[in-house]
């Protein structure tokens, strides 16, 4: 066979060979990195079984509490039109814009613990306590209880060791989401006494997409311990973003006019008792504090 022949048949041969080793591979979908919006779900405890109730089966319907809803839904609409005649969230435009403190969350009576929920590990099978009642002049809320970071035997869960407590979810008429507007102040201003422990703050804000739902705004709080007092100025650009308990590498401030909720929790596997007491919560305005944002951003749309 001549040296031309052979040229022209070997481009085909090679052609044939290919695709038939591209018949006898399995078809492989091409990898793809897991993103937050995918890992999304209620946390289930490994072993418990699902829960197959329809969601109209999870509702009580009771006659005489439906009335009392609607009693308390419209008391409630009424105070949020009239308010809007005042000024925001009820004062005069001038004091509004002349506030420099404002006191948001304070313990002065049994009706204000209803406002907070606790939680711990035991909800996924650890052993810490929380617990939550009045200080001894009935001024102030006592948080304490016991930490305990031995993991549950469920063969899965490797860490455990967290005590939560965080504020409710504030609701207007018909339980509508309602918000807290802090854009007027730069700092968050607590009055704690502590026992040494670091805690952590966490700051909830309303998200626009499904996937953002379990991102919160974090920073420590180092309380000294002993008999005294002490007042913690936290300025906002001080909190950094996080999802699930990890630190995001796209980070951007708190958004101050929509904040939800705000929680204390402390892990910080120190086994044994624990507490923290609180006087106050409260935001104020720092004119000293110019700082917009404590932390390397993204820059969008770079100049060219």
């Amino acid at each position: 066979m001549s040296l031309q022949k052979m040229t022209r048949l070997r481009p085909v041969r090679l052609l044939s060979s290919i695709h038939q080793q591209q018949l006898l591979l399995p078809s492989t979908t091409a990898l793809s990195v897991p993103r937050r919006s995918v890992i999304q779900g209620e946390y289930r405890r490994p072993g418990q079984p699902r829960e197959n109730k329809l969601p109209w089966q999870k509702i009580n319907f009771d006659f005489s509490k439906g009335l009392q809803g609607i009693k308390k839904h419209f008391a409630l609409l009424k105070k949020e039109f009239f308010d809007r005649w005042v000024g925001p969230q009820g004062k005069p435009i001038l004091e509004h814009m002349l506030e420099q403190n404002r006191v948001i969350w304070e313990f002065r009576g049994p009706e204000c613990l209803e406002q907070w929920t606790l939680s711990s590990d035991r909800e996924i099978g650890g052993q810490s306590e929380i617990y939550l009642k009045l200080g001894k002049n009935t001024n102030t809320c006592f948080l304490y209880g016991t930490l305990s970071s031995v993991p549950p035997r469920d063969g899965e869960t490797r860490y455990s060791g967290y005590c939560t407590m965080r504020s409710k979810q504030p609701l207007a008429a018909f339980d509508r989401k309602e918000h807290y507007d802090w854009t007027s102040f730069n700092t968050l201003h607590l009055r704690v006494r502590g026992d040494g422990r670091p805690w952590m703050i966490n700051l909830a804000a309303e998200t626009y997409f499904s996937h953002q739902k379990d991102d919160i705004y974090s920073y420590f709080l180092y309380t000294r311990g002993g008999p005294y007092w002490q007042d913690v100025k936290i300025p906002f650009s001080k909190f950094f973003l996080t999802h699930r308990g990890r630190i995001q590498d796209d980070q951007h401030p708190v958004w101050l006019d929509k904040v939800n909720t705000i929680g204390f929790t402390l892990g910080d596997k120190a086994d044994g008792p624990f507490q923290l007491e609180i006087d106050f919560i409260g935001v104020c305005k720092d004119y000293a504090h110019t700082e917009e944002f404590a932390y390397e951003v993204y820059k969008r749309n770079p100049e060219v």
